[in-house]
C-alpha cells in the first residue's frame, strides 16, 4: 500500500484530501506547515508528497529541495495556478502541478500517473471478481482472460481506481481519451456498454442521472 504525505496548511483541505486517499486505498499522513513536513519526510518512508507552495515556516520550494534527497516524487498542489507558476514549479523539480480547485478524480489520476512513473504503484488491482494486471495490461475474471481494447482497459482502470465515486462523463472522456470533452456522450456511453457486457457488470457499473457512471463495489 502506497504511503502519501500531504503538506497543506489549511487543515480542512488537508483532511479532505486524506479522507479521499484513504478511501481509495492509500496510507496518508498530513503536515500543516513546512517544518513539520520536513520532519515527517525525514522520519517516514513515503512514496509521494502532495505539497502546497505557500506554507508557514518553510515554503514549498524549500521543502521540495529537501524532499529530493529522499527520492520522493512531489506534486505541487496550490492555488497559484498561472502558467508562469506551473512552469516555475516544474522547473524547480516538481513531478506534477495541480491548481486548486480540483476534482478528486483528477488528483487520484495524477497521483497514479506519478507513482507509475516512479514504479511505486501497485502492479495488480483486484475489484469485485476481476483482476487487473497493469504492466501487462491484461484483465482476468474467474481465471479467464477478458479481451479488452486499449480504451476499454483504460476505462476499467479509471473505474477500479475510483470505486463508488460518481464520475462525470466529461471527466471520463478527458481521462481516458486525453482530450477535451466536446459534449458528445455517445463515445463514453458506447464504451461503458461494451465494458459492462464483456465483464458481466451490467448492474455494477451504474448510470448516475445527469452525471455519468459509478462502479458500485459495496
Amino acid at each position: 500500500m502506497n504511503r502519501i504525505l500531504v503538506v497543506e496548511d489549511e487543515e480542512p483541505i488537508a483532511n479532505l484530501i486524506r479522507m479521499n486517499l484513504v478511501k481509495n486505498g492509500y496510507q496518508c499522513d498530513c503536515a500543516y506547515d513546512g517544518l513539520e513536513g520536513a520532519d515527517r519526510l525525514e522520519k517516514g518512508h513515503y512514496d509521494l508528497c502532495l505539497l502546497d507552495v505557500m506554507l508557514p515556516k518553510v515554503n514549498g520550494y524549500e521543502l521540495l529541495e529537501y524532499a529530493k534527497q529522499f527520492d520522493i516524487p512531489v506534486i505541487f498542489l496550490t492555488a497559484m495556478g498561472t502558467t508562469a507558476d506551473k512552469v516555475k514549479g516544474l522547473k524547480a523539480g516538481a513531478d506534477d502541478y495541480i491548481a486548486k480547485p480540483f476534482e478528486v478524480v483528477e488528483l487520484l489520476a495524477r497521483i497514479e500517473s506519478v507513482l507509475r512513473r516512479f514504479h511505486k504503484t501497485d502492479q495488480m488491482i483486484e475489484v469485485l471478481d476481476v483482476v487487473i494486471d497493469i504492466p501487462s495490461r491484461t484483465v482476468t475474471k474467474g481465471g479467464t482472460e477478458i479481451s479488452l481494447t486499449l480504451k476499454e482497459f483504460e476505462l476499467l482502470l479509471l473505474f477500479a481506481q475510483n470505486p463508488n465515486i460518481a464520475l462525470y462523463r466529461e471527466t471520463i472522456y478527458e481521462q481516458v481519451w486525453q482530450s477535451s470533452y466536446m459534449g458528445d456522450s455517445r463515445t463514453v456511453d458506447l464504451h461503458v456498454q461494451r465494458l459492462r457486457r464483456k465483464l458481466g457488470w451490467e448492474s455494477q457499473i451504474e448510470a448516475v442521472y445527469k452525471i455519468g457512471y459509478r462502479l458500485h463495489v459495496m
